[in-house]
């Protein structure tokens, strides 16, 4: 089922003539303009990865990837019941949080025809007792009814690989390896790890040679 946060997106990027929900030979696309053809992807971007590649053969396209910054988290009695309480989660996510998902879409971005927005949003998430279903959790048994957008904090967009530069540090030494993108960041070494892959993969960093075991990197 299409959350709140899906069709309020989708709502302010069909802006003018823009078609929602427009039909295009097997797909179906969020929102479709007279200059490109856009995706909102709250799920990974794995998912629509095929789709994308297909759709550039022809199309200038947009992926929305919404990274949730802050989620207030609303639990009630029951599906569309009273509000018990409210919540924020102590999770908080950030830009960096993009380099999980272009991990699984290399093979897609960058491309001439596409571009990636990339807002960081705060949103509601409303959630009812799920009865049990997950007996070995309770403290997590819950049903997610719905999403809600709140606010958007700021877009990033990425087009060439060097705009992932944008998403870090300017202070990163040259050359770098990931233990120096750990630090820099405050990441963990494996997320490091999929930094520097996506960097070089992608063509905005090239590698330079090895120190020990670890890899260096330079801006390409």
């Amino acid at each position: 089922m299409e959350t709140s946060l899906h069709r309020q997106l989708k709502e302010r990027y069909a802006t003018g003539s823009a078609r929602i929900e427009a039909p295009l030979g097997a797909y179906r696309i969020d929102v479709a303009t007279d200059d490109e053809l856009i995706e909102i992807q709250h799920g990974p971007l794995a998912a629509i990865r095929d789709k994308v590649r297909e759709l550039l053969g022809e199309h200038r396209v947009r992926v929305v990837k919404p990274i949730v910054r802050r989620k207030q988290l609303i639990k009630q009695d029951a599906k569309g019941g009273e509000v018990l309480s409210q919540r924020r989660s102590p999770k908080a996510g950030g830009f960096l949080d993009v380099f999980d998902e272009l991990v699984h879409f290399l093979r897609v971005f960058p491309h001439s025809n596409l571009m990636i927005d990339v807002p960081l949003v705060d949103i509601e998430e409303w959630r009812y007792p799920g009865h049990g279903r997950r007996r070995w959790r309770r403290d997590r048994d819950h049903v997610v009814e719905d999403q809600k957008l709140s606010d958007i904090q700021e877009t990033r967009r990425l087009h060439a690989a060097a705009d992932l530069w944008q998403l870090l540090p300017a202070d990163l030494p040259a050359p770098f390896d990931t233990a120096d993108v750990a630090a820099a960041t405050g990441v963990s070494r494996y997320q490091a790890q999929c930094i520097a892959y996506c960097l070089r993969e992608s063509g905005a960093a090239r590698q330079v040679g090895k120190q020990g075991n670890s890899r260096l990197y330079e801006r390409a």
